[in-house]
């Protein structure tokens, strides 16, 4: 059976709508002066989304490179509130999804390339593979839920999908 290849596609807001928010200072988002003209806020680019009773928490995460070709074979999602991971390190990384849904729908995987200047934000329930930083050793500001209930599901993939090694 020949493997089953993921398809890299670049990351945009619109391709990345139906998984949650890309979180990047660029020209399509609400900006104004603030600081006495001295700084430019990019505003309200994503939305922090966590269950009741529940609260948004700030961590790094350091994530190894990964080799390519990688094998996808498992997805997790967090069912009680996003997860939003902002790169520290400028460097490009990988961002496999699927839908929500009780279990990942296979054929609806889709591999994202994003530049190291674009973060992303899971939403709620999203499916994703577990951080794919590329190059180097890279540290990632990650913002989730902290609070009472499991917020993370685990699922095998019936067969797995590799990430060609032409896509870092």
């Amino acid at each position: 059976m020949a493997p089953r290849l993921l398809q890299p596609q670049p990351l945009t807001a619109a391709a990345f709508a139906p998984f949650g928010d890309v979180v990047e200072a660029g020209p399509q988002v609400r900006q104004f002066a603030i600081n006495g003209g001295n700084t430019t806020r990019y505003h309200d680019l994503m939305r922090i989304d966590v269950a009741d009773g529940g609260h948004p928490i700030v961590s790094v995460f350091r994530g190894q490179p990964r080799v390519l070709p990688f094998r996808i074979a498992m997805l997790e999602r967090h069912p009680l509130g996003s997860q939003a991971f902002v790169p520290l390190h400028g460097r490009p990384y990988l961002v496999v999804v699927a839908p929500p849904g009780p279990v990942p729908d296979e054929q609806a995987l889709q591999l994202f390339v994003a530049r190291g200047d674009q973060g992303v934000n899971y939403a709620r329930g999203v499916w994703h593979h577990p951080l794919l930083a590329l190059q180097a050793v890279s540290d990632f500001l990650v913002i989730d839920y902290a609070g009472p209930g499991p917020n993370c599901d685990e699922a095998t993939l019936a067969q797995p999908w590799w990430i060609p090694a032409d896509c870092g």
